[in-house]
């Protein structure tokens, strides 16, 4: 460090490895930009994924500040219909005005610069106008997910007969109702009242972090920027994609990579839908039946509970039926377990992804030029999905509709497989998206950039105060 005062800043996650992971991204890009952090950790966390990657983390990074942040235990059991991480997001709106003013009081040196979760932004904003700390946020999904977010309050307005509606800022406007969550249509949502409580106190803000990057997401950024999604809307910076961390590569299983080093070059088909989303068994027997029609050696990961528990693990031969278990082992590999894809996704033997579009994992898809089969399940997905698709290095099926609306079945699946795989355009337009990819991230790239103004800037606001 030199003489002169270095920047503090300090961050706080929600919830939900989708969060904490590209959280703790930008957390490595600062402080490997020689800046001082301190994060905020809610504890207990709600899986042992967001444990493990904390603990990682602080080992990689040891300079860090960990503070933790103990949760009250709840009143009682929450219902269990309630989305785990939900209840997370609403436990900490609902504590962080009394139990953190203190605990950032204790910090020193000064803090200058604080960053917080898009969930937590409305508590959050109270506290730091108090406290005159410029305050940041990342929001863990696309550009265009950011545009609908900003101008939701003003869409749920909109009469509820309407087959589609406008959304300043999405390269694919008018948005299809069948592509909004049908949660937000429903007045007593967590999600949904989160959205109407924080995309007002946007303007509030000193900017946002988005894990994107220009050559992607062009056109929602320059609506986002132009203030044509909100008025007033503070500077929206284009940080990624977010590098996986050093310290994943370590956890690699090495028969699964070996296994993948036998494959020729780009064969094989990479399934995954992320580390929130359970399948139903009948579905999950139908992927592995399309899997097999496809032809396509595999690996699938596949996950039948929201949440890790240290409870018994259901065996695979429950999960997918025996004699699928036995038809699968010629063809591919089915794990049960954490994988490290970015690993896998940067294998020369993969050529294609078939993915639920959740946001991490449509960027580690840029990042190693790899087509996508879209198959959104909750959330952003469909909107990230539109954005694959106009993008034209990835195909949507619509008819499929929201995970767990239909059985789509092994001969549909087989057959989209099949198309994404032997698509031309679609593996020519992966390279042109990992090019423009590795140039954002690359040495004088967008993201190098703006990270090292920002830092500037805050450099020279804590000078003036020193």
């Amino acid at each position: 460090m030199s003489n002169e005062s270095s920047v503090h800043v300090v961050m706080f996650p929600s919830a939900g490895m989708g969060h904490l992971t590209p959280f703790l991204r930008l957390a490595s890009l600062l402080l490997n930009n020689h800046c001082r952090l301190t994060l905020i950790t809610p504890l207990p966390t709600v899986s042992h994924a967001e444990s493990h990657l904390l603990s990682h983390f602080h080992s990689s990074f040891p300079q860090l500040n960990l503070l933790p942040f103990h949760l009250p235990p709840p009143p009682s059991s929450p219902p269990t219909s309630v989305d785990p991480f939900f209840h997370r997001v609403q436990t900490l709106r609902n504590t962080i005005t009394h139990l953190l003013p203190p605990l950032l009081s204790s910090l020193s040196p000064p803090i200058s610069i604080f960053i917080s979760d898009i969930f937590l932004l409305t508590p959050l904003v109270s506290i730091t106008q108090k406290l005159s700390l410029p305050n940041y946020t990342l929001f863990t999904s696309s550009a265009a997910m950011f545009s609908f977010f900003s101008h939701f309050p003003t869409l749920a307005q909109s009469k509820s007969d309407e087959i589609s509606f406008p959304v300043p800022g999405l390269p694919f406007s008018p948005l299809p109702y069948s592509s909004i969550p049908p949660v937000f249509f429903q007045p007593t949502a967590i999600f949904r009242n989160l959205i109407m409580e924080d995309s007002p106190n946007l303007t509030k803000l000193h900017g946002v972090f988005l894990n994107t990057f220009e050559s992607l997401e062009s056109h929602s950024l320059k609506a986002l920027n132009n203030g044509e999604v909100l008025k007033n809307m503070p500077p929206v910076h284009a940080v990624g994609p977010f590098l996986p961390f050093e310290f994943e590569k370590k956890n690699t299983s090495t028969p699964l990579i070996s296994w993948l080093d036998d494959q020729p070059i780009g064969s094989v088909v990479y399934v995954c839908f992320g580390s929130r989303t359970a399948l139903k068994r009948e579905q999950m027997r139908e992927i592995g039946d399309g899997l097999l029609r496809s032809g396509y050696k595999f690996v699938w990961v596949v996950k039948d509970k929201i949440v890790d528990k240290e409870e018994q693990e259901v065996g695979l031969d429950e999960v997918l039926g025996v004699e699928h278990v036995e038809g699968i082992k010629e063809k591919g590999l089915v794990i049960k377990e954490w994988v490290d894809q970015s690993e896998i996704l940067s294998h020369k033997s993969v050529g294609g992804f078939v993915s639920h579009c959740g946001w991490n994992s449509i960027m580690e898809a840029s990042l190693n030029g790899v087509p996508i089969l879209a198959w959104p399940q909750h959330g952003d997905q469909k909107i990230n999905a539109g954005l694959v698709e106009i993008s034209e290095w990835g195909i949507w099926n619509k008819s499929w509709g929201w995970g767990g609306e239909r059985v789509v079945k092994g001969d549909e699946i087989g057959d989209a497989i099949k198309e994404m795989m032997e698509n031309e355009m679609l593996k020519d337009k992966a390279v042109k998206v990992k090019e423009g990819a590795m140039k954002a991230i690359g040495v004088g790239g967008d993201c190098e950039v703006t990270i090292q103004k920002l830092i500037q800037k805050w450099k020279n606001n804590v000078n003036k105060n020193v």
